[in-house]
């Protein structure tokens, strides 16, 4: 990511109204994790949300955030088998 400052306000401003209105939405986290990397965690009662949001996300990042980003992104989906 060569802006994250810039890429979180678009996230916060922009995709998180978007993804809030997918059924089954519980919680999304975005994630400074430092020297440009960005993680982002999507939490779904379902997995039709989650992959609902996956084609959002997807859409969100050819159209919001390719401008920021030098490599693709990885997408890794998968259920909760622990929690705290």
């Amino acid at each position: 990511m060569t802006d994250p400052a810039e890429a979180g306000r678009r996230v916060a401003e922009e995709f998180l109204p978007l993804l809030r209105r997918v059924p089954g939405f519980v919680a999304y986290y975005w994630v400074d994790a430092g020297d440009g990397v960005m993680v982002s965690t999507s939490v779904f009662e379902d997995e039709a949300g989650a992959e609902r949001s996956i084609a959002q996300a997807a859409d969100f990042v050819r159209d919001k955030l390719a401008s920021l980003l030098p490599n693709p992104p990885q997408v890794t989906a998968g259920q909760v088998v622990a929690t705290g």
